[in-house]
Order: structure tokens, then C-alpha cells, then sequence
């Protein structure tokens, strides 16, 4: 598979297709607001030159609140007036395909949100169509780029953690809530249609985190179990307990992936258990709590591990209030990502999320689906 070599001129003019409540956090950064920090300012590197959505209303809003030079309501218009570099795909999963091909055709490149295709073959398909227009497409893996994943990342690489045998990632969310945005009878979701409906939705992360943490070199085994215990019509599925089992260069390394409906507060829990200690985090309340063998032998190293634990949560905490007190969401690892995939298009390097981790996340998210692995 091919990729582009060619450089598009700055600032690169990027257009938003979707005007959906993500589309905030794209529209944040691609405006420059983004309280993340970023390489080099983004005016100068970057020009929102559109806005598109089927309703003329949000489109203009969008358009007016985040700079962009227009608003649009037909994505071949947008294409042919605005000639963006880089298409921000941010529509419901099933219109995916049909959206990004025709901005590939059109010589922009694509990123587009999670799940970027029903299935990998989809993927392939897709990646094709990029490869067979010199451009490149990435699906959004934003939470590999939030602060705690990637010092856990980097924690796993400097050897702290030893080998990792273990990664765990717990979702915690009221979906069936019938006040929230998937659990309203009066406010369907396109989401519900996806194969495993609204966890489907959350899918793509298990998966690419789960690979990103655990670099197993096989999962040969798989099994999940997906239920609907509020019983509500409106769900296919409402819990997900899946295990994983395969194997790195050095072990066995495990995989537990859970989605929980029903429990409280709502989390988003990551926990990465190797051969020389464990760490874990919440990326819904970001912290980082690590527990290993420290100077003093194993009589003062759960004593060491308290003290440094403690004042590493502490300062998370002020941390947390801070971002509380500014809104910030747990979306700043999407900022980080886009801000890495602006620099590599401007230097001609690949992008941070290539294809084969795309097409890797979609292959075990086909196995999670699959029936032959159903509990």
C-alpha cells in the first residue's frame, strides 16, 4: 500500500463535515482554541476554510462561531469551492464510506471519527481508495494521545512495568439513562443501527488501546459476552465482558475489556499489570497511580509506593480542579493527536496512526463481534 509524499502548502486548509457534538472538539482545535498545548500556534499552519452539514443552521453556526471562511450544506460543493487539503469526517458511522471517498476522490486527505468502517474489509476497501489517490485516511484514535495513556506507554517502554502481561480497560457509562443522548426514545441515535449498537460505539477504543498498551504479537483467544441486563427495547446490547488471551515476544499477556451500564460514578478505567509492577488511570478523572519495586527493598517499597502514589494523587487532584473549573473535557488527547497529524502532513511524514493500526483495531473489533467467540 502506497502513501503520499507531497506536502500541501501552508497553512493547510482543512474542512469539518458533521456538525454533531465531536465535531466541537475539532472545530476547538482546528480555531486554535485548544487549551492543549501544541507545537507551534495553529494560525499559520492551519486555515478552517468550511464548515458542512446537512442543516444550514448548524453549518452557518459552526462556520461563524469557529472562523471558518464559509458554511455548506452539499459535500460536493464544499469539495469543489473550498478545496481543502484535509477532510474532518465527523458523521454518522454508516455514512462514513460514501463521505470519505468522495473527499479521497477529491484529493484531500481524511480523518475521520471512530468506527471509521462497519468492518475491516470495509477498511481495506477504503484504504485502497486512498492509496489509489496519493492520499492518506486516519481513523481517530484519540485517547492513545490523553497525558496518562502515554506515560503509561512510556512507563511500559523504559521497562518499569517489566513485561506486561496484563491490560484491563473498564468503561463506565449510563447509556440506557433515558435523559441522555442514547437512551431517550424521543432522540434515536444512528448508533443504535451499528452491529453491537451504542457499545459498538466504544469498540474502536477497547481495541486500539488494548493493542497500544499490550503489543501482543497474537490474541488466538477470544470469548465475549454481550447482554442486555436493562432489558430496554432500545438496546441490542447495554454490557460487554470480554477476555482476550495471546501471547508478546517474552509471554502470555492478557486482555479484559468490560463495559458497564449499570454502575457508578461513570469511568474510564485503564489498568496495565507487568512481570516488575502495575499502573493504572481514569481518563474520566485523569491520574496516574503506580505500584513497583522501589529503593528500600520489599519491606519499604509498599511504604515508598504510598508516599510517592499519594502525592502524585494529589496533584492530580488540584489538577483535576482546575480542569473542572475550565470545562476541559477528556477529549485533550484528540488535540494532542491532531496536532501531531497537522505537523506530519506539513513536514510529508506518515501520519501518528497508520494503517495497519487502523486495520489491527478493526480486525479484533470483527472478533469481538463474531459469533463464534459469543458467550
Amino acid at each position: 500500500m502506497s502513501t503520499t509524499t507531497d506536502r500541501p502548502a501552508l497553512p493547510i486548509r482543512a474542512a469539518v463535515v458533521g456538525s454533531g457534538a465531536i465535531s466541537k472538539e475539532h472545530l476547538t482545535f482546528l480555531s486554535g482554541r485548544a487549551d492543549t498545548k501544541v507545537a507551534a500556534p495553529i494560525a499559520g499552519r492551519v486555515r478552517l476554510v468550511a464548515v458542512c452539514d446537512l442543516s444550514r443552521v448548524s453549518a452557518t453556526y459552526g462556520a461563524r462561531e469557529f472562523g471558518a471562511d464559509a458554511a455548506y450544506v452539499d459535500l460536493d460543493h464544499m469539495l469543489a469551492a473550498a478545496r481543502p487539503d484535509v477532510v474532518h469526517v465527523l458523521t454518522p458511522p454508516h455514512t462514513h464510506m460514501a463521505i470519505a471517498t468522495r473527499c479521497l476522490q477529491s484529493g484531500a486527505h481524511v480523518i475521520c471519527e471512530k468506527p471509521i468502517t462497519p468492518t475491516s474489509a470495509d477498511l481495506e476497501t477504503l484504504l485502497d481508495v486512498a492509496s489509489a489517490n496519493g492520499r492518506h485516511l486516519m481513523e481517530s484514535h484519540n485517547y492513545r494521545f490523553n497525558r496518562p495513556v502515554t506515560e503509561i506507554k512510556a512507563a511500559i517502554d523504559r521497562g518499569h512495568l517489566g513485561s506486561v502481561r496484563e491490560v484491563e480497560i473498564r468503561i463506565t457509562l449510563p447509556v440506557t439513562d433515558p435523559t441522555g443522548r442514547f437512551g431517550d426514545p424521543h432522540l434515536l441515535s444512528p448508533i443504535h443501527d451499528l452491529p453491537a449498537g451504542v457499545i459498538h460505539d466504544f469498540t474502536t477504543h477497547f481495541a486500539y488501546l488494548l493493542l497500544h498498551l499490550a503489543q501482543p504479537r497474537a490474541l488466538p483467544r477470544v470469548a465475549a459476552a454481550w447482554s442486555n441486563h436493562s432489558e430496554n427495547p432500545l438496546f441490542r446490547f447495554d454490557d460487554l465482558d470480554a477476555l482476550l488471551i495471546g501471547h508478546n515476544d517474552d509471554g502470555p499477556v492478557h486482555g479484559r475489556l468490560r463495559f458497564d451500564a449499570a454502575g457508578a460514578p461513570d469511568g474510564f478505567l485503564i489498568r496495565v499489570r507487568g512481570t516488575g509492577g502495575w499502573t493504572e488511570t481514569d481518563l474520566f478523572q485523569p491520574y496516574n497511580r503506580t505500584v513497583r519495586p522501589r529503593a528500600g527493598g520489599s519491606q519499604l517499597s509498599p511504604i515508598v509506593n504510598h508516599i510517592v502514589n499519594g502525592v502524585s494523587l494529589i496533584n492530580d487532584g488540584v489538577r483535576n480542579v482546575g480542569r473542572k473549573l475550565l470545562q476541559q473535557s477528556p477529549y485533550e488527547g484528540l488535540h494532542r493527536m491532531l496536532d501531531e497529524t497537522y505537523t506530519c502532513l506539513g513536514a510529508g511524514r506518515p501520519l501518528p496512526v497508520s494503517p495497519a493500526e487502523m486495520l489491527a483495531a478493526s480486525k479484533l473489533v470483527d472478533r469481538l463481534l463474531d459469533d463464534g467467540v459469543r458467550l
